[in-house]
């Protein structure tokens, strides 16, 4: 299980701390209380992220040592579907949904599950640029 703080709670939903504290007051977000510490179980956050995708993220909480991929997605995971020996992985950074696939050994390694803080780093040798249709 991953607990989160209310201003990291609040930088992955992109929201101002006081919004998730009026949540939790509301009941529409369950705040856990340890003592003086107020903590909020990441997969409480699932259903909001997924309802209204956040603007900010964490990226802080992965410090890299040293990675050559540079396109790194850093949010909640939201969905692990397990079938035979392969996994998909959904994690919400942001506004984007990444999306995963892996061994299902690599899955459980991990231990994923709905809830917890991830990256996603992408690295490919194709990038696809695409431009909107011109207006008639």
């Amino acid at each position: 299980m991953s607990w989160f703080r209310i201003a990291e709670a609040a930088a992955l939903l992109g929201v101002s701390d006081d919004t998730v504290r009026r949540w939790g007051e509301s009941g529409r977000l369950t705040i856990h209380r340890d003592g003086t510490r107020q903590r909020i179980d990441g997969r409480d956050l699932v259903p909001l992220l997924t309802e209204h995708p956040a603007r900010a993220a964490l990226a802080e909480a992965f410090p890299l040592a040293r990675a050559s991929a540079r396109n790194r997605f850093v949010g909640l995971v939201t969905r692990v579907v397990v079938d035979g020996v392969m996994a998909q992985v959904d994690v919400q950074a942001g506004p984007f949904r990444v999306v995963s696939v892996m061994t299902r050994e690599a899955a459980e390694e991990l231990g994923l599950e709905p809830g917890m803080l991830a990256s996603a780093s992408v690295k490919a040798t194709t990038v696809v640029v695409e431009l909107p249709p011109e207006a008639p």
